[in-house]
């Protein structure tokens, strides 16, 4: 057997030492931030009465689902207070809300970038593969490393974890955006920070929803393992049923992630598809102005609706 060995682990455990010894201010400042913000989304679902958040979520689901989806929030969340794992699930909620905010900010932008770069996509799409391929304890160890126990190592990893397939679908939403409506937006002379925004951001929406929606997901698959580094939410009682092997614990406990789960699910898919009865009520009403304004400007010309926009803008 050959005694040759790559010492690759040794080089990755000298270059996080060197960068925990040179830029252990930032990461002291990312850890403030995202404690702070940990600390007040978690303040927000958690201070009110159980009640009054499952008002809030109910009428949310009505918003963009309908009565049906109001129910099953009604009975979903009713159930998660039954086995007294609200305050878990009020926790895990917040871990989740923080962590893919700050993906979404993250994958959107470089979505973009990579759609409107050849050389930047190449670039990215590696460092996609191994975020995707890798598994997820291993983000635990630098991030042990870097920012300690507790919320923020749990946060960080689930970015990490979860970027990957909003930069993805974003590229592809703009990527799939029909070139003849791009060019009919130039023909009118619009800027190319006017297209995106007006042009192809729009179009793309379905497939940026979706890759939100990934997000969301693998946020939530997270969950135990942040648990693991004392995030606390559902992932505390989770691991502490695998140790002590407590089926019942282990169940609610799994139950309440299950819960959350097809609630944020549900929603954002519903968002990303335009068919909710907010959707249509806003849709109206935005048609009904891009409409009133047009006539106003050019009462005989009728601009075509892919460009309308640009028009009145």
């Amino acid at each position: 057997m050959n005694d040759f060995r790559i010492p690759l682990g040794t080089w990755v455990e000298v270059v996080i030492d060197f960068v925990t010894d040179t830029f252990g201010f930032l990461f002291d400042f990312v850890a403030t931030v995202v404690s702070g913000a940990y600390d007040v989304v978690d303040a927000v679902v958690s201070t009110p009465p159980f009640w009054v958040i499952i008002i809030a979520l109910v009428a949310l689901g009505f918003a963009a689902r309908g009565w049906r989806f109001a129910i099953g929030t009604v009975i979903g969340l009713t159930a998660i207070v039954g086995v007294d794992q609200w305050d878990n699930a009020m926790d895990t909620l917040a871990l989740v809300l923080v962590a893919s905010v700050i993906a979404v900010l993250i994958a959107v932008p470089l979505g973009i970038a990579a759609a409107k770069s050849s050389a930047t996509s190449n670039f990215l799409r590696p460092l996609l593969d191994l975020t995707q391929t890798m598994p997820a304890f291993v983000y635990l160890i630098p991030a042990l490393i870097l920012f300690g126990i507790g919320v923020v190592p749990g946060v960080v990893a689930t970015i990490i974890f979860a970027v990957a397939p909003g930069v993805r679908l974003t590229e592809l939403g703009i990527r799939g955006v029909d070139a003849e409506v791009v060019e009919a937006g130039e023909a009118f002379g619009a800027s190319p920070w006017r297209i995106l925004r007006q042009i192809q951001l729009p179009l793309a929406m379905p497939s940026i929803m979706a890759g939100i929606n990934q997000v969301i997901m693998l946020s939530l698959s997270m969950v135990v393992i942040a648990g693991m580094v004392g995030a606390g939410g559902l992932g505390q009682p989770v691991v502490a049923s695998l140790n002590r092997i407590d089926v019942a614990l282990g169940f609610e406990a799994g139950l309440s992630v299950v819960i959350l789960a097809i609630f944020l699910d549900r929603l954002t898919a519903s968002l990303g598809g335009g068919e909710t009865p907010l959707g249509r009520v806003l849709a109206r009403h935005g048609h009904a102005r891009i409409e009133r304004e047009a006539a106003a400007k050019s009462p005989a010309v009728d601009p075509a609706p892919v460009t309308r926009d640009l028009v009145d803008a």
